[in-house]
């Protein structure tokens, strides 16, 4: 049965993660290969408390080994393996004998899971896996190992079997992911902490930044480099010089990404930002999505006013549809440099009342029309140092 949400007015159709696929997959290839039924749906219970029915296919069947496939379905909010497929092997072996980096569990003591192709290996410390291991994250094991152990108590099968997770086409979208950023490498990772995967997912985004922080905290990092989004990491990049193969894109989470920051203890941070997005910041609007709030105009129509500006120049700034038109008006009234001192002064007030005297931290402002705009008072400094250490 399919599962809606509401959001937004909206009733939003939910996926399924990687992991409900693989399980649903791995229970599949043991049926086919301990019962001799060759199902073409399976049923699996979610850790949400939600039973869903998968379509699965027959890849392969002989007496050793049979596979089945799962096609991912994301719902309304698709992401990249959308519409991909999760394989999975079920193979009988001889040898007890496990590779190093392959996932046991107490509870099916003749069980033994791996990922082969498509699947990320961690490559650094700071993840829920050791280096070496699949991708396969902590929930998706237990659900894969309970399918295949629920076949086995039918079949009464006590034999060793290899659970292999394979994604054809997961090295090519593991470019399009976070994996290759945070050490998984040669694939996507097996995800899924619900089982249901929810159209635009806030806490998926969190869970990322988390994981990308306390990546980096594991590491003996200190200090942080964040963006919003893409605007903020070209600019950055491009015209600041910084290096961002250690950065952390925190979306729209400013506020959420702060508390992180300081409960991994980091002691220092630099946010480098898009005028439209973090001029919010100087009304202490920590989560900047415009469906949460958007001031923008109210801001600098008050800051233009803070710096000499008339009521006349207010209603102009109230008028316009956008930062950057308003930054044109504030260029031709010669009241832009004040205005970004006034709004960077506020700005480094909130942000400092966020993070307490734990962390120092800087903001800079920029426009994709006139460059930098302003900064905050040790963003200079902390600029300084990113740029000589890179």
């Amino acid at each position: 049965m399919e599962r809606y949400i509401k959001k937004n007015q909206k009733n939003l159709k939910c996926g399924v993660t990687t992991g409900t696929c693989a399980a649903a997959a791995a229970k599949a290839a043991a049926s086919c290969l301990l019962l001799g039924i060759c199902p073409e749906y399976v049923q699996i219970d979610t850790p949400k408390g939600v039973t869903v029915k998968l379509p699965v296919s027959l890849v392969l069947k002989n007496a050793r080994e049979a596979v089945y496939a799962v096609q991912k379905e994301s719902g309304d909010d698709p992401d990249v393996t959308n519409h991909c497929k999760i394989c999975v092997s079920v193979l009988r072996v001889k040898d007890k004998t496990r590779e190093k980096n392959s996932f046991s569990d107490g509870r099916y003591p003749n069980l033994t899971l791996e990922g082969g192709a498509g699947v990320g290996r961690a490559t650094r410390e700071g993840l829920e896996l050791e280096v070496g291991q699949a991708a396969i994250n902590v929930t998706p094991r237990n659900m894969i190992f309970g399918a295949v152990g629920e076949i086995c108590d039918l079949a009464e099968c006590a034999e060793e079997l290899l659970i292999t997770v394979s994604v054809p086409e997961g090295e090519a979208l593991a470019k399009r992911t976070f994996n290759p950023k945070l050490g998984i490498i040669g694939g996507i990772s097996i995800l899924g902490t619900s089982g249901i995967l929810e159209p635009m997912s806030e806490k998926a985004i969190l869970d990322t930044i988390e994981l990308q922080i306390r990546q980096l905290s594991a590491q003996g990092k200190r200090s942080l480099l964040v963006t919003p989004g893409n605007y903020g990491q070209n600019f950055a990049e491009s015209f600041l010089k910084l290096d961002l193969r250690e950065s952390v894109k925190c979306s729209n989470f400013i506020g959420d990404t702060l508390d992180l920051a300081v409960s991994y203890g980091m002691e220092k941070l630099l946010l480098v930002g898009n005028i439209g997005k973090l001029v919010k910041l100087a009304a202490n609007i920590m989560n900047t999505h415009s469906k949460t709030a958007d001031a923008r105009r109210e801001i600098l129509a008050l800051h233009t006013c803070l710096c000499g500006g008339s009521r006349e120049m207010a209603q102009k700034i109230m008028s316009c549809t956008g930062a950057e038109e308003i930054l044109l008006y504030l260029e031709e009234w010669r009241l832009r440099d004040e205005v970004m001192k006034s709004i960077c002064r506020k700005i480094e007030e909130n942000v400092r009342n966020r993070v307490g005297g734990d962390m120092k931290f800087g903001v800079i402002l920029f426009s994709e029309k006139f460059g930098l705009l302003g900064q905050t008072a040790d963003a200079q400094e902390l600029l300084s140092e990113r740029v000589k250490r890179g």
